[in-house]
Formats: structure tokens, sequence, C-alpha cells
């Protein structure tokens, strides 16, 4: 089965759900950028963009 990903507005993480299971935040199918974090306490996109957590992450979400 294919994993149809949606982007959090808040956030930015990727989810199949439609309720951002991080943070509670609206979810959008138009996205784009694609990123993992391993890591989050030592990369420094993770500190850029404020995430606090690992896992898939779009760099825009409309």
């Amino acid at each position: 089965m294919v994993e149809i990903l949606k982007g959090c507005k808040e956030c930015q993480a990727l989810t199949e759900l439609n309720k951002c299971p991080h943070c509670g935040g609206k979810i959008s199918s138009d996205w784009s950028g694609y990123f993992v974090i391993i890591d989050h306490t030592r990369s420094r996109i993770a500190k850029k963009m404020a995430i606090n957590f690992n896992g898939k992450f779009a760099l825009k979400v409309r």
C-alpha cells in the first residue's frame, strides 16, 4: 500500500493521520520538500526550525 503523507501546518511534521500526532495542528496535503531528522539533539536543521523530536518533515506546508 502507498503511504500518502500530509504535512502539519504548525510543526511541519509529516503524517498519514488527519490530525498531527505531535502538536494537534491542522494537516494539509499541499507541502513541498522532505527531510528526516534522526537525532534532533545534534541536528543543526532541527535547532534552526525549532524541532524537538525525530521524524519526517516538510520544508514548506501550505
